[in-house]
């Protein structure tokens, strides 16, 4: 991908950087540290080491970073990986060595790690977009086959849910008579308990008819199935519903915050602005 430079009005390869600005930076870094600026294939990288600390940070940098110490070979034939991602690799570690060993106190600071920052968006963009070439077969594979299985599932599917819809209409309703009959006969003995307190004798035995005892499980030669306690809930009052039982609707709320900002006042919310860094990068 070439792009132009605006300072020298010339053509380059986005990772390569532009060739009269990479010379310029080159002849401002010291000797022991051209040698890390060798290769880089960027514009506007830079590198800013206090004197003390010149001769350790890059062993210590080597040290912590796993991308650093990582082996060639670990690297050289992973799946999905070309000639073209692997140079993307490369030049991502050449910038995490400068992003660590960078320091920012000056505006002319801010000025290359904002043109590293336009780099890494182009080289992020740019792995990401192989990524999704090398992942966009196997999404379709992945896609046809949850598609034919869904529709070769969808007759099984179907019967487990209309069996069990029966099953359980049965069930309860065999749960509604027992309690139908147990009401019958609660309310005959109460009827002859009044009798006989005011007549002290019964007209007729009371007729209690036969509870059949709902089944719990049923037993086949294949298996069992029966109804199993599932407790839900459901807010009647939201009234009355203590206070650490409501969640704020935080979709909401962070609409309102995007919209208004912190114009628009509400009771027990407070707005704030966070900035985070943005990167333009210039075509």
């Amino acid at each position: 991908m070439k792009i132009t430079c605006k300072k020298h009005n010339v053509d380059f390869e986005a990772l390569d950087g532009c060739p009269q600005c990479v010379a310029e930076r080159m002849g401002r870094v010291r000797p022991e540290q051209r040698e890390m600026e060798e290769g880089l294939n960027s514009e506007g990288l830079t590198l800013v080491v206090s004197e003390e600390k010149e001769a350790t940070d890059y062993e210590r940098m080597a040290e912590e970073s796993t991308f650093l110490n990582e082996p060639e070979t670990a690297i050289a034939l992973r799946p999905g990986e070309d000639m073209e991602v692997h140079d993307y690799f490369e030049e991502a570690r050449k910038l995490l060595e400068y992003a660590e060993a960078r320091v920012i106190k000056t505006i002319d600071d801010a000025k290359l790690a904002t043109d590293d920052l336009s780099i890494i968006s182009r080289l992020k963009k740019a792995m990401e977009a192989k990524r999704k070439e090398a992942l966009s077969p196997h999404e379709a594979q992945v896609k046809a086959i949850r598609d034919t299985y869904n529709y070769l599932m969808t007759p099984v599917l179907e019967a487990e849910r209309i069996t069990k819809e029966k099953q359980m209409a049965f069930l309860r309703e065999q749960e509604r008579i027992r309690r139908e009959q147990e009401e019958i006969n609660r309310k005959r003995m109460e009827a002859a308990q009044a009798e006989m307190k005011l007549k002290g004798e019964l007209s007729e035995d009371v007729n209690l008819v036969e509870v059949v005892e709902a089944p719990v499980k049923v037993m086949s030669d294949f298996g069992s199935s029966g109804l199993v306690d599932h407790w839900k809930v459901e807010v009647v009052d939201m009234s009355l519903l203590p206070d650490e039982y409501k969640i704020p609707d935080m979709v909401m709320l962070n609409s309102i915050a995007k919209k208004y900002h912190d114009a628009k006042k509400i009771a027990g919310v407070r707005f704030y602005n966070e900035p985070y860094l943005a990167t333009r990068s210039k075509q």
